[in-house]
């Protein structure tokens, strides 16, 4: 599973149709280990700017992260 820091984050209030059923939720922008960035959805407490956070199984297609 792929970890790594978040770079940056916000709470989605006001999403789209499709996930209007989930709203509030956080995403996130995780500089990976490995390099690179990716947007992910946060699953479980919400994280914060430097903190560590791993990969969970992805949910239809998207990556979920968690506090490490």
């Amino acid at each position: 599973m792929r970890s790594g820091t978040v770079y940056t984050e916000t709470v989605i209030w006001s999403a789209p149709e499709a996930f209007a059923a989930e709203a509030p939720y956080q995403t996130a922008i995780v500089a990976l280990d490995g390099g690179g960035r990716l947007t992910v959805r946060v699953a479980g407490d919400r994280v914060a700017i430097g903190d560590r956070v791993t990969e969970v199984e992805p949910r239809g297609g998207i990556p979920f992260f968690h506090k490490a």
